[in-house]
């Protein structure tokens, strides 16, 4: 499979070789293995040269793939909806985004909110990328110069936050465990060096956290081979958020399952996914620092992870029947019905949101809030939370 991807251009190439000389480095000066976690974080993140930290393009038809406010903006004013019940139940009322990529979700939320005179006092970004952080900035000054003082870029999580904290996307890039499970038994996959060249190497596990974890996918899986991944990384960055949310709600929209359907048998070998130029495969240890590396998400993890640090699960729903909660339908209604190519774009965009075979069963949507005086009844359309 991974044959088939384009060859990067020399350019391209200096700059993955010069991020795996920094990864075999920091192998050697482990002893000869780090844990995939460790890896994915390096590719992902170094400063200067991982995937999220360098300029390559990454969102739209130029780069390795789309989110779903690339494809239309019907579905940031959707999600605009969803803010707008909560901060109809608190003040003051505040946003904060985490990886906003190409700054496009949070414009047109802003537009929408300002449509329905229903402005945050401060629309807050939190983004890892010093190059999207760029274009976030270009982007608000061109469309929304007027409301450009709302938004604040930031480099850690406020204190005492009251508003709606927004993640599209963001979980399935955070640093996952790779755990092989065999005849009752789990090792942890690292990697590691054969030859000069990368290899997947095995050892016990690398942290007392992951204990649990392997004690409860071994119960539901037996004695059948699997490899999977734990993501530790989102379970405490929901943890830090929890205690940075004082009143409000936090929409958490990705892709992945609950924890039944996520260690089943059928996906024994886990969900890790690389993307190149709209080309997905299975083979992380190539491409460093050019092609984005990811795993679903334990949604069940993150309910618990919320429920033990005082949040409330206010819905779980596929991204279609939030979307359709939210009135997607009805925001596409506004189109004048003499204009058929724009009705006929939106008719496209919609069905790539919100049909099973595209984004809208793929992608779920976990809605927690704290101290909220009514429940979310647009979260709750065709809730999932007994899945859960």
């Amino acid at each position: 499979m991974t044959n088939k991807l384009p060859v990067p251009d020399p350019i391209a190439q200096q700059h993955s070789d010069q991020l795996l000389a920094s990864i075999k480095q920091k192998i050697a000066a482990a002893g000869g293995k780090i844990t995939f976690a460790e890896y994915m974080q390096h590719c992902l993140y170094l400063p200067g040269l991982g995937y999220y930290s360098a300029g390559s393009y990454k969102l739209g038809e130029q780069g390795d793939f789309t989110t779903a406010p690339e494809i239309s903006p019907l579905f940031s004013q959707t999600l605009a909806h969803h803010i707008r019940d909560v901060f109809s139940q608190i003040t003051p009322s505040n946003i904060l985004e985490f990886g906003a990529g190409s700054g496009k979700m949070a414009v047109e939320i802003l537009k929408e909110l300002d449509q329905q005179s229903c402005l945050p006092e401060h629309y807050y970004i939190i983004e890892a990328s010093a190059d999207l952080f760029q274009r976030q900035k270009i982007l608000v000054a061109e469309e929304i110069a007027h409301l450009r003082d709302r938004v604040i870029w930031l480099n850690e999580l406020p204190k005492n936050f009251i508003g709606v904290i927004l993640a599209n996307e963001v979980c399935d890039a955070m640093p996952v465990h790779s755990l092989h499970f065999q005849n009752g038994e789990v090792k942890e996959r690292y990697i590691g060096l054969e030859n000069d060249q990368l290899q997947w190497c095995e050892d016990k596990l690398s942290q007392e956290e992951l204990l649990s974890h392997a004690n409860d996918i071994q119960t539901l899986i037996g004695d059948i081979e699997v490899i999977t991944e734990v993501n530790l990384a989102s379970q405490a960055w929901l943890a830090s958020l929890s205690e940075s949310l004082q009143l409000g709600a936090i929409f958490i929209i990705d892709y992945g399952y609950p924890k039944a359907s996520y260690y089943h048998p059928q996906r024994s070998d886990g969900t890790l996914m690389c993307y190149y130029q709209h080309q997905g495969h299975s083979n992380p240890l190539i491409l460093q620092g050019l092609q984005d590396i990811t795993a679903h998400i334990d949604f069940t993890a993150l309910a618990q992870i919320a429920l033990d640090n005082g949040l409330d699960v206010d819905g779980f729903q596929s991204q279609a029947d939030f979307l359709l909660a939210g009135g997607i339908t009805e925001l596409a209604n506004r189109v004048q019905e003499n204009d058929e190519l724009s009705l006929f774009k939106q008719a496209t965009e919609i069905k790539r949101l919100t049909l099973p075979s595209e984004m809208g069963e793929t992608f779920k949507v976990l809605t927690l809030s704290r101290s909220l005086n009514h429940p979310l009844s647009k979260c709750q359309l065709a809730d999932r939370r007994y899945n859960l």
